[in-house]
């Protein structure tokens, strides 16, 4: 995997993906926290929401806090597909694959945790799976927001569709202003920097 110490060069996102379905009953599950999150960083840099059908996707474009541009996507095709939506953004905006930071939910994380990576596998993740295919490339930017394991009387499928409980949404309250944080460090100072300020941070409610 190559890290930008070695490589030399600063990677900063120039478009940022949010992974999630976009069907109303879907809101606020625990598999759309990817969605929640753009939604957040929409609000934050005051930028408005188009559907775009040549991407199949829901666009934003504007500045981010310090004046640089942003592009935000939240893909229509659902977390499978996420990928086509991905491949036809940077095709239209001529956008290296690396310049695409995707953030998405991580079973594999306890609720409280992010984790940054400039590069890595699917891990399991369809919608990650579809983005990796279409890009054709495992080398671009993704952070994870934990959404903790299956309880032993819940299926997978029922866990990452279903919502938080009412402490851990406490929790993910808190952790959504945490990532929008290491996004705007990651624009401004590259995935390295934001990776080492971020990548050990907890919230939890007894901190």
């Amino acid at each position: 995997m190559a890290e930008e110490s070695s490589a030399g060069q600063l990677v900063i996102p120039q478009l940022i993906v949010g992974l999630g379905n976009p069907e109303p009953k879907y809101d606020k599950t625990r598999h759309n926290i990817g969605f929640d999150a753009v939604d957040a960083l929409a609000r934050r840099t005051q930028i408005s929401w188009n559907e775009n059908r040549r991407f199949q996707a829901m666009v934003g474009e504007g500045r981010g806090i310090h004046g640089d541009k942003i592009r935000l996507l939240k893909p229509l095709t659902y977390m499978n597909r996420s990928g086509q939506a991905m491949r036809a953004a940077i095709d239209w905006y001529k956008l290296p694959p690396e310049s695409v930071l995707v953030i998405y939910d991580d079973m594999d994380l306890p609720v409280g945790r992010l984790r940054m990576r400039l590069s890595g596998s699917a891990g399991g993740h369809n919608g990650m799976k579809s983005a990796i295919a279409h890009l054709g490339t495992q080398n671009f930017p993704r952070l994870r927001i934990g959404i903790g394991k299956t309880s032993e009387d819940q299926d997978t499928i029922g866990h990452v569709l279903g919502r938080f409980s009412p402490k851990e949404a406490q929790i993910m309250a808190e952790v959504l202003p945490l990532v929008l944080d290491t996004v705007e460090v990651a624009l401004k100072q590259g995935v390295a920097k934001a990776m080492s300020l971020y990548n050990s941070r907890t919230v939890s409610l007894e901190s």
